[in-house]
């Protein structure tokens, strides 16, 4: 059974910072795509950052320069740093995970940043 539980999210005031956290078990994380996504109220999940299994990095071009997503395969886990937090950054968080083809979402985590 594939499980991803993230943790960190709650609520920071604007230019602040948060870390959210993904513990990933059941697949083979170090051959795993890990990432994350958010999707604000009334809108559209939407990419964040994601990360491969070699470490390659890609972001949102909304928080380039403020988000840092890295990962330990040997913790089978991965991170989201969120520094210079905007009001516009309110949502929820979503872990995800592509293995062998399939994709595996967490439970979500609220973010929310008041101005």
């Amino acid at each position: 059974q594939v499980q991803l539980v993230e943790s960190g999210g709650g609520l920071v005031q604007a230019g602040g910072s948060l870390r959210l956290s993904c513990v990933a078990s059941g697949i083979t994380f170090s051959t795993a795509t890990m990432g994350w996504y958010r999707q604000a109220l009334g809108k559209q999940r939407e990419l964040v950052a994601t990360i491969s299994n070699k470490g390659s990095t890609n972001y949102a071009d909304s928080v380039k320069g403020r988000f840092t997503i890295s990962r330990d395969n040997a913790k089978n886990t991965g991170w989201l740093q969120m520094d210079s937090l905007k009001p516009e950054d309110t949502a929820v968080y979503y872990c995800y995970s592509r293995w062998w083809s399939y994709d595996y979402w967490g439970q979500g985590t609220q973010v929310t940043v008041s101005s």
